[in-house]
């Protein structure tokens, strides 16, 4: 597998599973309806441990334009190949929405808030203050990145098992820094599944939020490249 199919295929199993957690908890006559907060983040740590043990291998499953960039800031990453995981990714992040929107239909129709249904593609604050609400979304992708560094570092890797780690780093973003924003710390996260939102036919459909779209993108970036620049200078 290349590394471009790997990064399609290991976002695409993120956002499906993670995604489809979040769709389990908010939509109307779901099983899971109400289930909370703690399915929700529990969810996406799962997701990302199928996603990054499936496609380590063949990518190295960055599965997020912010872990490329601070890889590649870090040295660690080449930076044409960026552009190449990020197509990836977004395009990864994309399908697996559509496959969580086909598999939730018949829910998303049953729902009339609109919020609700937004959010199962994709974050929004709680409080909407863009600059408190970037400052979250870069803290929480810091804690990712520089996380991932160490994790994966020759002194402390345990191969394939890193996964394990790096799973519950994610489940433990979310339960500690996910309240403000919704824990995107993923640009493509977020941003595909906005534009499929913005795609897909849904009763009851709202505003895709697009003034709040370049938040989890810039405060990804930004928090990849800070938690490069202190693994680096550590």
């Amino acid at each position: 597998m290349t590394p471009f199919l790997g990064e399609l295929i290991g976002t695409f199993i993120l956002v499906l599973l993670g995604n489809g957690v979040v769709s389990n908890v908010v939509l109307n006559k779901s099983k899971g309806n109400n289930a909370g907060w703690l399915t929700i983040a529990a969810g996406w740590g799962i997701a990302l441990f199928v996603a990054v043990y499936a496609v380590a291998a063949s990518s190295g499953a960055h599965l997020n334009p912010a872990v490329s960039i601070g890889l590649a800031v870090a040295g660690k990453f080449a930076w044409a190949d960026v552009p190449v995981y990020a197509i990836a990714q977004m395009l990864g992040a994309m399908l697996g929405a559509l496959i969580v929107w086909v598999t939730y239909r018949q829910h998303f129709d049953a729902t009339t808030d609109s919020g609700a249904q937004l959010a199962a593609f994709c974050t929004g604050p709680a409080i909407n203050s863009p600059v408190h609400n970037i400052i979250t979304e870069a803290v929480g992708t810091f804690v990712l990145v520089f996380g991932v560094m160490m994790i994966v570092s020759p002194q402390t890797s345990l191969g394939a098992l890193d996964a394990l780690p790096v799973a519950l780093l994610l489940f433990g973003i979310g339960l500690s820094l996910g309240g403000p924003t919704g824990f995107a710390v993923n640009p493509a996260r977020d941003l595909g599944p906005r534009i499929m939102h913005a795609i897909l036919p849904m009763a009851n459909k709202g505003s895709s939020d697009w003034g709040y779209a370049y938040v989890p993108v810039v405060g990804g970036i930004i928090g990849g490249v800070i938690a490069a620049v202190v693994y680096g200078m550590l």
